[in-house]
């Protein structure tokens, strides 16, 4: 058996009305993924009309990404750097207090590469509060990172990161524990 790509297709998986993706490619692109340095109340109110569940305080840098609004979730008080880019074709939950730092990946889907048809795998993100996303990192489907834990530049997350530790590497793995002094 190979792999036969001409087979695949999405499953169950559906983006949302065609119209409404349609209409969020254009404001994505524009307004999100664009250079110009847009308010961060703009992109939040776009963000809310499509869908996501925002909190107060949000920092949403230039060229960020985000698949389907409607499939997102951030608390209070969050950063989102520059170039990130959310792949959610599943569900996205992000805590207060989280940092997603400038170039990292959200990757809530992959393919099965056991099919020859190549069909999706999707799994839930969590992020729970306090938790930093270093430069760079992936944070791969089905993934939770717990209560104020560290993914380090350009880790990989392919399993759960236990609360307060600091992980680094790829595949991403116990460095330490993280404290926070005053």
């Amino acid at each position: 058996m190979q792999t036969n790509l001409s087979k695949f297709n999405t499953g169950e998986y559906k983006a949302g009305s065609k119209l409404k993706v349609f209409v969020w490619y254009f404001i994505n692109y524009y307004i999100l993924n664009s250079s110009f340095p847009w308010p961060y109340r703009l992109k939040v109110f776009f963000l809310r009309v499509f869908g996501a569940k925002v909190g107060v305080g949000l920092i949403i840098k230039t060229n960020v990404r985000i698949k389907n609004p409607w499939r997102l979730e951030i608390g209070d008080h969050c950063w989102i750097g520059e170039s990130v880019w959310i792949d959610n074709l599943e569900n996205v939950k992000i805590g207060s207090n989280v940092c997603i730092s400038q170039g990292s990946m959200l990757l809530t889907g992959n393919h099965d590469y056991t099919k020859s048809s190549f069909p999706y795998r999707l799994g839930i993100i969590e992020i729970e509060d306090g938790v930093w996303i270093g430069a760079k990192s992936v944070v791969c489907p089905g993934v939770k990172c717990r209560s104020h834990s560290i993914l380090t530049v350009n880790s990989v997350a392919t399993k759960e990161l236990k609360s307060w530790g600091i992980y680094s590497g790829n595949p991403a793995a116990f460095v330490r524990n993280r404290r926070i002094i005053n």
